[in-house]
């Protein structure tokens, strides 16, 4: 998997894992609310009725209440016929008290006798205390006890006048003692279900909007990190390719001063020699004479030993043979049998075998950090030390276990990096060599440290992190 795959989706799960989380919550969170609504709903409709249906009872007793007060005082004088008349007169006013199409008053005796129902006459005269509902519950029977208790409410089911259907019903009764009647009204429940049906609906219409909602905030989400990470993508593949020209050019650039620098050595030296040696040997074979021979064969030697050189620097056999620390030691020696400046070299930590690429980069910079000095530095001394950092320990080698750090550290004129990094800028032929120090490093993996100020020497650090050994190791088996 790509590493920006791996950045995008790093992006990606975390945000849709939140909204999915959140998503969850939220939909908990309003199924405990819809949950308290209805017991809030419930509670609150049912007292509501609770306490109509009372002030009804209440209203039709106070309707009757002169009618009933007259009664002990008839039955004292024996006018059973008044008070008979005063019931009906009583049933008359309760069948007229109706409110609404399924509101009324019924009454029965307290033996279970129906002696009025407004919306169901033909029960009037029908002994109706063996009647239970579909549970096996007595109705009558607990609507009579329930008066005789003092009065109260009583959850049945009973026909709905309305629908013609069974209902759950809550009533009111009290006892009416003198006349020996059970006096009581009710009102359907249905009601109560059909407002928890659409506080149903709604509650579901709002969780259906907020999930849609964190549907297209984590599709809005998705799409801009996933338009960024275009951009970002084509933004550094531009870069990228950019860089690959300018790699490419510089490659070019390189291999051509390389080139250039050949044909000086072998025009300026190698040819010349050749040639002097080849008009000696001319001269000889002219005159006859073995004189001549002794310098040719001089020449013949220097050209040899030139031609080994120029070699050398190209692709030292000290490199594949002994290791990187024979040819850098090699490497100090031949500058300072040059004249230059004498370079001293030491090995610190135990050496160890490291990738081919490595050698060469590592070789390489120490080569171009010692030219660098003898051209611009103007240096009397120049120490040089390959230090190898233990397995375990970052006491040694930068901080860096089992890392590898080269340093060049001259006591010559110096610089100001900053003033180096504005002429590169300017002109991209300037700063060269550090220039490809740097790009060799960066392409093992390593890194180019440079500490200067005028005056005051430059050191150069090449430090190769052991992470980034292991990996080159990996990518670069040895042959």
């Amino acid at each position: 998997m790509r590493l920006r795959l791996k950045i995008a989706l790093l992006a990606l799960l975390p945000l849709v894992a939140s909204l999915l989380l959140i998503a969850v919550a939220v939909r908990q969170q309003e199924r405990e609310l819809l949950a308290r609504e209805h017991a809030a709903v419930q509670r609150a409709y049912m007292d509501a009725r609770r306490d109509e249906l009372r002030h009804y009872v209440e209203l039709a007793v106070s309707t009757l209440q002169p009618l009933y007060e007259r009664t002990p005082g008839l039955a004292a004088q024996g006018s059973a016929l008044d008070v008979e008349r005063d019931k009906r007169e009583a049933l008359r006013l309760l069948s007229a008290l109706d409110y609404g199409e399924d509101g009324y008053f019924f009454v029965y005796d307290l033996q279970g006798r129906v002696l009025m129902h407004s919306r169901q006459p033909e029960l009037v005269g029908r002994d109706l205390w063996a009647l239970r509902d579909a549970q096996g519950r007595p109705t009558i029977q607990q609507l009579i006890a329930q008066a005789k208790a003092g009065g109260g409410y009583v959850d049945y089911e009973w026909r709905k006048p309305s629908s013609g259907e069974r209902a759950p019903k809550l009533g009111y009764v009290v006892a009416m003692d003198r006349w020996n009647w059970m006096l009581g009204t009710g009102l359907y429940l249905d009601g109560i279900r059909a407002t928890l049906e659409q506080l149903d609906r709604e509650a579901q219409a709002n969780i259906a909007r907020t999930m849609w909602g964190i549907a297209a905030i984590a599709v809005f989400g998705v799409a801009l990190i996933s338009v960024c990470a275009l951009a970002l993508n084509l933004s550094e593949h531009r870069q990228s390719e950019a860089k690959l020209r300018a790699l490419a050019h510089e490659v070019v650039r390189s291999q051509e001063d390389e080139r250039a620098h050949l044909s000086r050595e072998l025009h300026d030296g190698v040819s010349q020699t050749l040639v002097s040696t080849k008009l000696l040997i001319e001269s000889a074979q002219q005159a006859g004479s073995t004189a001549l021979l002794p310098r040719a064969l001089e020449r013949l030697n220097a050209s040899l030993t030139e031609v080994r050189d120029l070699s050398h620097r190209l692709r030292p056999a000290l490199l594949d043979t002994l290791g990187l620390p024979a040819a850098l030691e090699h490497l100090a020696g031949e500058f300072g049998d040059s004249g230059a400046m004498p370079v001293s070299m030491r090995v610190t930590g135990t050496p160890r075998e490291l990738p081919e690429l490595l050698n060469t980069v590592l070789f390489r910079v120490a080569q171009e950090a010692l030219t660098n000095v003898a051209k611009h530095a103007g240096a009397a001394r120049v120490e040089m030390s390959l230090e190898f950092g233990p397995a375990e320990s970052p006491d040694s080698a930068r901080g860096e276990p089992g890392g590898v750090l080269l340093r060049v550290l001259d006591d010559g004129a110096g610089f100001d990096p900053a003033d180096a990094e504005r002429a590169e800028r300017e002109d991209p032929r300037r700063g060269i060599g550090l220039r490809n120090m740097r790009e060799r490093m960066a392409s093992v993996g390593g890194v180019l440290d440079l500490q200067a100020s005028p005056g005051h020497g430059t050191q150069i650090e090449a430090l190769m992190p052991a992470a980034a050994i292991r990996r080159l190791a990996r990518d670069n088996p040895a042959p």
